[in-house]
């Protein structure tokens, strides 16, 4: 099991068990419990107008870890063609729910992002988006399959649109936790009955990759390094990024 399946299979688990609908529900003491409030919708409505695109309906968009689906509903309702998928069945099987239950036509599916850049192109989008879950693709090949599998689907005019945690300096990383600040790599410690597949140890200690939180610069860099032109970098914290193909007309 990769180190990125476990925990996420764990949260849209309790996430079904307690009626929540988005990630953000299981870390806020005060819920909102409103399917429209998700993180990246402000940055969307943002840049969205501002891209060179044709009408909705003529656009092709791809979601990847897509959670329980509250992007890929907001980008259908604008009237854009929407395929999504996630990692976890449970993520999907909310995501069809409530898609269905706001009369919302959005194609789900199930499928691991790193293992996507191994398998053949049977469409490319005009957009692809990624709604935080970059962050928790950490290691180096894992991240660089990743954006072999969006290059390689994105029309050659097409947008990338990146929202993902960044370097903070003051974020607190809690006991159990330590940040790579060389590597921007946060590692969680493994319980002595866990298990180590992906792990490392570190001073006698053994722990797996869970965040990835570069600084903005780095992240740039990372992205044109995977051949993406970066064309703006908003947010506080720089998170929110706008890319084409390095080899757009």
């Amino acid at each position: 099991m990769r180190y990125y399946y476990a925990e996420h299979e764990a949260a849209y688990r309790r996430l079904q068990q307690e009626g929540m609908t988005q990630w953000n529900d299981l870390f806020e003491e005060s819920r909102p419990d409103d399917f429209e409030a998700f993180s990246n919708r402000a940055f969307l409505e943002h840049i969205l107008p501002r891209l060179n695109l044709p009408s909705p309906s003529e656009v092709d968009v791809l979601e990847y870890g897509c959670g329980t689906g509250l992007t890929a509903c907001f980008l259908a309702a604008q009237g854009f063609q929407v395929d999504a998928f996630d990692l976890i069945p449970e993520a999907i099987t909310l995501a069809r729910r409530f898609a269905q239950q706001r009369g919302i036509e959005v194609t789900f599916g199930v499928q691991d992002v790193c293992a996507l850049a191994d398998e053949p192109v049977r469409k490319q989008y005009d957009l692809i988006v990624d709604s935080y879950c970059l962050q928790s693709i950490v290691t180096d090949a894992d991240r660089a399959a990743l954006f072999a599998a969006v290059r390689a689907r994105l029309k050659r005019d097409g947008y990338y649109l990146i929202s993902t945690a960044t370097y903070e300096p003051d974020r607190i990383y809690e006991p159990g936790f330590r940040h790579d600040t060389t590597t921007g790599i946060c590692y969680e410690e493994v319980p002595p009955a866990g298990s180590r597949q992906d792990a490392v140890e570190i001073d006698g200690t053994w722990y797996r990759p869970h965040r990835r939180h570069l600084p903005p610069t780095a992240l740039r860099d990372e992205l044109v390094h995977a051949g993406f032109q970066v064309v703006s970098q908003q947010g506080p914290f720089k998170g929110n990024i706008t890319c084409l193909r390095a080899d757009a007309p």
